[in-house]
């Protein structure tokens, strides 16, 4: 029960917390409603093995060169989303009751569309130093150290997270697909370019985090 608060805990502040993921769950969701938002959404689920396994396996073993190089490539590609965000902002239009786009063009978000999302989502997440840093220096070890007591307790600890984790963005998400036709068109483009916003500093902030070290 202990490591299961914890996690319910930690999923909760790595949830809410601004980043590039909750950037484009929300820029998601204004496209293509709730069902384009929990792709998105559900990133972590798909992103977070490698680094959860690499991270209990190795704890401290990474070199911090690899954290630095993440954090610079990860901030460039984000940074590249937040332009293609706003450029879009300036001209997008909500969509329809029952239509889903993808971007300003009127592509549809089903099919294709929606799986590059989600590939998108998992290069940022991969990318992000952010998990790797949180599994090496909390997760790892409080996940090691409940393992020692029972398997049980460590599964407890990362299921709580990662429920809480990703059903914060999924509620996010809900709440900003079943809005985004009363915004007009104004508030519409507002919120875009408010994720597009989110986007950038987050980037920027990768980028310093990776060249200053």
């Amino acid at each position: 029960m202990r490591e299961l608060l914890l996690g319910l805990s930690l999923g909760l502040g790595a949830g809410v917390a601004p980043g590039a993921l909750l950037g484009l769950v929300i820029t998601a969701s204004l496209r293509g409603g709730f069902r384009a938002g929990l792709g998105l959404a559900c990133v972590p689920l798909l992103s977070d093995l490698p680094v959860v396994l690499l991270s209990v396996t190795a704890v401290g073993a990474l070199p911090g060169v690899f954290l630095r190089v993440l954090a610079v490539v990860g901030g460039l590609y984000v940074v590249h989303l937040a332009i293609s965000a706003a450029r879009e902002s300036r001209t997008a239009r909500p969509p329809e009751p029952g239509v889903t786009v993808s971007s300003a063009t009127g592509s549809s978000i089903t099919g294709p569309s929606s799986v590059r999302e989600v590939l998108r989502g998992v290069a940022v997440n991969m990318l992000n130093p952010h998990p790797w840093l949180f599994w090496i220096a909390v997760g790892a070890p409080i996940f090691a150290a409940a393992w020692e007591r029972t398997p049980a307790a460590a599964l407890a600890f990362t299921g709580g997270f990662y429920l809480v984790l990703v059903g914060s963005k999924v509620v996010l998400a809900a709440m900003v697909g079943a809005g985004r036709h009363r915004l007009g068109v104004r508030g519409y483009r507002v919120l875009l370019a408010g994720s597009a916003l989110l986007m950038a500093v987050t980037g920027l902030l990768l980028l310093v985090r990776g060249v200053t070290g």
